[in-house]
């Protein structure tokens, strides 16, 4: 579980409000981490901080921030000017509204934290918000200082808890109705959006966890611990692209649903069942019984 809090406040919706804490969700100590190395020493490199002007070596424990407001001009802040310029949003988030979930597109979403009651007091109030949330299919938007920026958040319910996100602002992100103009208006064949639907439905399946594995970094440790113990390691052959162009999409897609490899098998036909034939008994009563109808 992540260590400290990165924030600790109160949400609050209308008259109703509860401690929370956030903590972030990525746990980073598992990832493959590198460091600069001198091939010729086999030493690692050690990152020192200087003064642009005199080339001399700073503690970074001595730095401090600064603005520039003008050329090589800076306004120096420290601890306590920041704190000056603390906001509500500092220490409550305020729900200001509920939106469609599917109303954020994933693209404002930037990084995830657990918010978790912080302590034993509103803890009640804690999963009335959570439930009424989940039942409501809605996001729940605020806003919240976090690394000295105001961010506005989506807050979801997760299972037995809550998850916020922060969003980005519309200036963060490059606008993309520039690069879709460039994707034709015209309509596609129904033909074959209807087989590339059933192509999808054949594929789907059930989200899991282990979808997400990194299998670069999976191989990756494979060559770290090949090359410790003197060894190689063989490179995977990427597959062999087509050479040709497919042209006729139509019947690439209808290639793709005859592909019996290829996403869920379907059921096999169970052939039907042969009819045996009559035993000498079954022939005789059979005759018997004729022998009788006709007298």
């Amino acid at each position: 579980m992540a260590e400290r809090p990165v924030w600790r406040g109160h949400l609050r919706l209308a008259l109703v409000s509860c401690p929370v804490a956030l903590h972030s969700v990525l746990r980073a100590n598992g990832n493959l981490r590198f460091h600069f190395i001198n091939p010729k020493t086999g030493h690692r490199v050690r990152m020192v901080t200087l003064d642009a002007e005199t080339d001399g070596e700073v503690p970074r424990r001595d730095l401090v921030k600064g603005y520039e407001f003008e050329k090589d001009r800076y306004v120096l802040l420290d601890d306590e000017d920041f704190a000056s310029a603390k906001i509500e949003t500092s220490t409550t988030m305020t729900v200001d509204k509920f939106v469609a979930r599917d109303a954020i597109q994933p693209i404002y979403f930037d990084t995830s934290y657990f918010m978790v009651p912080d302590g034993v007091a509103g803890q009640d109030v804690y999963v009335v918000l959570r439930d009424a949330i989940a039942e409501s299919g809605r996001a729940a938007l605020s806003r919240v200082v976090i690394s000295r920026r105001e961010r506005a958040v989506a807050i979801l319910p997760l299972e037995n808890g809550m998850v916020l996100h922060t969003l980005h602002e519309p200036r963060d992100l490059y606008d993309y109705h520039k690069l879709f103009d460039r994707v034709p208006d015209a309509r596609p064949d129904a033909e074959m959006v209807k087989l590339a639907a059933q192509l999808i439905e054949r594929q789907e399946g059930k989200f899991e966890p282990a979808d997400l594995e990194d299998r670069y970094e999976a191989r990756l440790r494979q060559v770290i611990d090949a090359k410790l113990k003197g060894e190689g390691i063989t490179p995977e052959e990427p597959a062999t692209p087509r050479a040709d162009n497919v042209i006729d999409l139509m019947a690439a897609l209808k290639r793709s649903l005859g592909q019996g490899g290829a996403g869920r098998a379907k059921p096999e036909a169970v052939p039907e069942k042969r009819k045996s034939a009559p035993s000498r008994k079954a022939k005789a009563a059979v005759k018997r019984a004729t022998g009788r109808k006709r007298a």
